[in-house]
């Protein structure tokens, strides 16, 4: 199965293709730059080295949230279009679980993906693994840093990871942070993106791009202001 993957929820986008659980290829660039730019060529430039087309592929895979608006319509609108075309399957994958599966190697048992939310804070939710499997402690929420904390369980190590880190560490400080771990990883998840859809459409539950929706999380600011 080959499954073209695709994360666009920050300013860090990446592209990925998966095959048979395998990841063949991945581009991640981390820039300021519009993903509607920088997209269409990275998926063109991985597709071209492997020699595959949009064709070729199986089913997609892509990050309807949390993280930039902008951003992630782009990447649901790039998805959508293909999955149109080709009648595949779409597997929606949370950026913090795919930033979270990045981290099911790394030694620690509990994991804390955040994205910098703005507005004072934090997209964020706790998981943990045991042998492979992942569980969530925390779900996925728009969080004041305060409120979120409070929700960590006192104690035990956790592994940070992302750019909302930024937002609560100074709270980690006040309360003393030896058992706060930052993770060093780079910031691309169109390969965990991938290997999660790839798992979801195996197992049936890939969706049509006219069902494929946003995970927001909460109301944008023009939202708000209306």
């Amino acid at each position: 199965m080959k499954i073209l993957a695709v994360d666009t929820t920050t300013g860090c986008g990446s592209v990925a293709v998966i095959e048979d659980s395998r990841v063949r290829a991945e581009i991640g660039v981390d820039s300021f730059g519009t993903h509607s730019t920088r997209l269409p060529a990275a998926i063109e430039a991985l597709l071209g080295a492997l020699q595959w087309t949009v064709r070729d592929m199986d089913g997609f895979a892509v990050t309807p949230g949390p993280g930039s608006f902008t951003g992630i319509r782009i990447g649901l609108s790039t998805i959508q279009a293909f999955a149109f075309a080709s009648g595949k399957p779409i597997a929606a994958v949370s950026s913090l679980r795919a930033m979270a599966w990045k981290l099911r190697d790394d030694g620690v048992s509990l994991v804390c993906p955040l994205h910098d939310a703005k507005r004072g804070e934090v997209y964020a939710a706790l998981y943990s693994f045991d042998k492979g499997r992942m569980t969530t402690i925390v779900p996925e929420g728009a969080y004041p840093p305060v409120q979120f904390q409070a929700l960590l369980p006192k104690g035990r190590k956790i592994l940070f990871f992302g750019g909302g880190f930024r937002v609560i560490e100074p709270l980690l400080l006040k309360g003393g942070r030896d058992r706060a771990l930052v993770s060093s990883r780079t910031p691309f998840i169109a390969a965990e993106v991938g290997l999660l859809g790839a798992e979801m459409i195996a197992a049936g539950k890939g969706i049509a791009p006219d069902v494929l929706e946003p995970l927001y999380l909460r109301r944008s600011q023009a939202e708000e202001v209306r």
